[in-house]
């Protein structure tokens, strides 16, 4: 199951603004979602990995690990996202380490710790997604 996961998830893609910030997803399953995402290229003017790409790394990972739970036919749309930064990260890479704290029915939650390449964390985000029915002729 793992490798089809991380197959199913590589072939539907992260999305274009994923892809233009250089984000990588390295293992994927229900219980585990990881990627990296380069620092060079999304940083802030003072040279810090800006905020919101932290947030645009926890949403991609959240939000996939959610629909790869709800499974075929549904859809999971993100519906609360909060980040908290706690470190800042300059240079190298970043990964972001996605668990789940719960996958209900129709409500998902899911916590990203984002490290950098020394192991320290340097942002926490939390995404909630809704699972709803795929519309139809989707």
């Amino acid at each position: 199951m793992t490798q089809d996961a991380l197959d199913w998830a590589l072939k539907r893609g992260l999305g274009t603004l994923a892809d233009k910030m250089g984000i990588e997803l390295t293992e994927f399953t229900v219980e585990r979602a990881v990627g990296r995402m380069p620092v060079d290229g999304n940083t802030q003017p003072a040279m810090l990995l800006h905020g919101g790409a932290y947030v645009v790394l926890g949403e991609s990972l959240g939000s996939m690990a959610a629909n790869l739970w709800a499974g075929p036919g549904k859809l999971a749309v993100g519906i609360e996202i909060n980040a908290t930064h706690t470190r800042s990260a300059t240079s190298g890479w970043v990964t972001g380490v996605c668990t789940p704290i719960h996958l209900g029915r129709t409500l998902t939650t899911h916590e990203i710790a984002v490290s950098d390449e020394q192991g320290r964390r340097c942002s926490t985000i939390r995404i909630t997604n809704l699972v709803k029915d795929l519309p139809m002729g989707s």
